[in-house]
């Protein structure tokens, strides 16, 4: 049996992960939650079934708490990792790491450096065609690739998510548009994820540039965008992200030099040198998806072997995405931070 604890509830997804964690009984107990807002930590206290905290280090000086959830508010992570990092806890941070890299950079030598079970929140690298594009990728199947484009979009600005009345608190998630306080608007919120799968097929990035904007002005934050990636291999990528689309037909697409794939409405199509009988067709020997980045959390706890995104990943993807806004700042290509 592991003992669990929340430091931070703020986050959109905290519900679902609570819901997680008490249906596995058998494995896992949540024993507290804390958040800035007492408040908010007396309503997710209730809906866990736990003790609200009002000091998060009684969490951390808890021998009998084995790991803890970072769901604060972002500009809250650092704090809190460096924290439960020199407590000695495992943990599981929802994305992004950081505000940007040096906070991003200064958790993950925490992390490293405390030797405990991490993981954060990019949950794509589960979905089955994903996973067959990264073999595709790694293994060449497409060739040398020339080009990737990923896009992550929702209604969400739209159709008001964030307003209050949402979710469990009175304000609903209206810090998630406040980028003091979570780092960036709608293309950082989903382009996170976005980012995750092309830096994963195609490692690391040299430059990038962006624009973004706010039309709806819904909210106070940019709410959609578009970026362009140079990768350190030569590859040109392309990133759509926000919260003002009302479809994704097409979330990825993958083009070499011996052959192209992409999704359209979950479903994968391609074209290789590399496949026989491929003239662009559906592609069906799919495996079964993985668990959500979570439940892999909860498993490797467990002792089972299973993939996590490492530290230096994650702040990887903080730095990108805080180049992404400075270019679209200042009109130009920017570098990001390595560490």
């Amino acid at each position: 049996m592991k003992t669990l604890a929340f430091l931070g509830t703020a986050h959109i997804h905290t519900p679902n992960f609570v819901k997680t964690v008490l249906e596995r009984p058998d494995e896992f107990t949540l024993k507290a939650v804390w958040d800035d807002q007492p408040a908010r930590a007396q309503v997710a206290a209730g809906h866990a079934g736990c003790a609200a905290v009002a000091d998060y280090r009684d969490i951390l000086r808890d021998e009998e708490i084995d790991a803890v959830i970072v769901c604060s508010e972002t500009w809250l992570h650092r704090e809190l990792v460096e924290a439960a990092t020199a407590a000695r806890k495992h943990l599981f941070v929802e994305k992004p790491l950081g505000l940007g890299a040096d906070d991003a950079y200064a958790m993950q030598r925490a992390i490293d450096a405390a030797g405990v079970t991490f993981h954060i929140g990019h949950f794509m690298r589960s979905y089955p065609f994903n996973r067959v594009l990264k073999d595709w990728v790694d293994d060449g199947v497409l060739g040398t690739i020339t080009r990737i484009r990923h896009c992550n979009v929702h209604h969400g600005a739209i159709g008001k998510w964030f307003h209050p009345g949402g979710g469990w608190y009175e304000d609903g998630w209206l810090w998630m548009t406040d980028a003091a306080r979570s780092g960036c608007g709608g293309f950082g919120d989903l382009g996170a994820h976005s980012l995750d799968i092309l830096m994963w097929l195609m490692g690391d990035v040299a430059a990038v540039t962006a624009q973004v904007d706010r039309l709806l002005g819904n909210y106070p934050c940019d709410e959609y965008g578009e970026g362009m990636l140079r990768f350190a291999n030569g590859a040109i990528g392309t990133l759509a992200a926000g919260w003002a689309d009302v479809l994704r037909p097409l979330p990825i697409l993958v083009s070499g030099t011996e052959g192209v794939a992409y999704v359209d409405n979950g479903k994968l199509y391609v074209k290789s040198d590399n496949l026989p009988e491929t003239d662009g067709g559906e592609w069906t020997d799919l495996p079964e998806a993985l668990p959500h980045a979570f439940v892999v959390f909860l498993d490797a706890l467990n002792g089972e072997d299973v993939a996590l995104i490492s530290a230096k990943e994650a702040a990887d993807r903080s730095a990108v995405m805080q180049a992404f806004y400075q270019a679209a700042a200042t009109n130009s290509w920017v570098q990001p931070q390595t560490s």
